[in-house]
């Protein structure tokens, strides 16, 4: 088990990435909890969503993941796409795409946002097998244990739904350490709280190691590679700070957070985001 406690674990994630999130939040009701001791090693937060909306009313949510994946037991009038038929209960993988969902009818979903690699260091499964996949629970964790989380009165009580899950993903622990699993979390708590750090060589020497074994890594626990995740924290300071009012010019945005130039932080931004940063700044009333 990674000698860490709750007091002492660095963030791994932020809450950035959700685009119009004062849209979102008249829609659906998004509630984000600390998880418990006993499963923090391996879990980020507890999270949910509820909504009811009208018959013919509906809202497209637009998020732009983080590197981690979730697992959760997502119940409603209108599964979401992707999801395997007749399944409740499930692990989502990174997503290397903005990750929409068309919400309609009624619906909630309860979940647990993992660390980068923390499923893949208590199951031992590559987290390649999941990214820009949702899978069913069962094919990563215990019968039992899933079985558990599909109760939809679990379900209804989230806190008590998060506990459960955190106990059997506690149980998981083998009684040895994961040295590289705790390289990992110490790498990448460092490329989100150093905004300073916009290349992968900067990180490796930080940490005395090299591109390559960090790709390795990365890609074993994390499922995608160690510039990816560099960029897509990156992308959620250029997102936030149009969020929260950025008033120097798309130049200036693009170098602070590691572009070159404008015209490479445009493309990328489009790329990701679906428009430009002018226009994603104009819908932002930025």
């Amino acid at each position: 088990m990674p000698d860490r406690t709750k007091a002492t674990l660095p963030a791994t994630a932020s809450t950035g990435g959700v685009l119009r999130p004062t849209e979102l939040a008249r829609h659906v009701h998004l509630v984000r909890e600390p998880v418990g001791a006993v499963a923090a090693a391996w879990v980020e937060n507890r999270w949910s969503l509820r909504w009811r909306l009208p018959c013919g009313r509906w809202f497209d949510s637009e998020v732009l993941p983080h590197p981690t994946c979730s697992l959760t037991v997502e119940l409603g009038s209108h599964p979401r796409v992707g999801v395997p038929a007749g399944e409740t209960v499930l692990v989502t993988g990174v997503c290397t795409r903005r990750f929409d969902v068309e919400v309609r009818g009624w619906g909630r979903v309860v979940g647990l946002r993992m660390r980068p690699g923390g499923l893949t260091s208590l199951t031992g499964h590559p987290a390649s097998a999941w990214t820009d996949r949702s899978v069913a629970a069962g094919e990563v964790l215990p019968e039992a244990l899933v079985r558990a989380l599909a109760d939809p009165d679990l379900a209804d009580a989230g806190t008590t739904w998060a506990e459960v899950a955190e106990a059997g993903l506690a149980a998981l622990a083998g009684e040895r350490p994961d040295p590289r699993y705790d390289l990992l979390l110490d790498v990448v708590a460092d490329m989100l709280a150093d905004r300073t750090l916009l290349a992968v060589a900067q990180v490796a020497d930080r940490h005395g190691t090299t591109v390559r074994t960090l790709q390795r890594l990365f890609t074993h626990y994390v499922g995608v590679g160690p510039k990816w995740v560099l960029a897509r924290y990156r992308m959620h300071d250029a997102v936030s700070a149009l969020h929260d009012g950025f008033d120097g010019t798309l130049t200036e945005l693009a170098v602070q957070h590691g572009w070159y130039d404008q015209a490479h932080f445009t493309r990328d931004f489009t790329a990701l985001v679906g428009m430009s940063p002018g226009q994603y700044r104009a819908r932002s009333g930025g």
